[in-house]
């Protein structure tokens, strides 16, 4: 570890901060998002079988449906203050869109770094046979500092896109319950 750190140069630095920020957002979200934080079962029964709502009230169905009790007759307000929860649930996620993004281009940038390197130790020796030791950490730069990228990047498309979409089946399922409350407040 300690040589593909040395070998990727600076970059190291950055790359390694992109791959602690990726993780602690998406280990974060991860725990954030569970299921019994956003829609507690018990929230749930009780809408679905029409009973009066009971427990769950820190959760993100039970700040919903705190606010749709004080605003029972503004469907609108209800919907839209749904919405502002799901868009805590999406917290960090442009984060981790930075870094998927960031992360291969400081790797590209280190590669590029890496091949002026050795192209530089050629022009100059003279002799048409580099320094090795030159050569091979300009090299060792340039794939290092790609496979960083790399590395940081593809984990973090996967995890973005399963958060994205825990969030987005949880809104579909919220969406679904307002539905149901609206249409019990709205009974003749």
């Amino acid at each position: 570890m300690k040589e593909i750190i040395q070998g990727a140069g600076i970059f190291a630095w950055p790359l390694l901060f992109c791959s602690i920020v990726a993780i602690f957002i998406i280990c974060e979200r991860l725990y954030a998002s569970r299921k019994r934080a956003v829609l507690p079962p018990d929230l749930v029964d009780a809408i679905l079988e029409g009973k009066p709502f009971s427990g769950g009230r820190g959760s993100v169905l039970g700040r919903v449906l705190e606010f749709s009790e004080m605003h029972r007759h503004d469907e609108a307000a209800v919907k839209a203050f749904a919405r502002l929860e799901i868009n805590r649930m999406e917290r960090g996620f442009v984060f981790l869109e930075i870094i998927i993004s960031v992360a291969p281009l400081l790797g590209l940038l280190g590669t590029v770094t890496g091949l002026l390197q050795v192209f530089a130790t050629l022009g100059t020796s003279g002799t048409a046979i580099p320094d090795p030791s030159q050569f091979t950490s300009g090299i060792a730069l340039a794939l290092t500092t790609t496979v960083m990228g790399l590395a940081i990047a593809i984990p973090s498309v996967v995890g973005s896109g399963y958060l994205q979409r825990r969030v987005e089946t949880y809104a579909a399922e919220i969406d679904s319950l307002l539905e149901r409350i609206h249409a019990r407040v709205n009974q003749p």
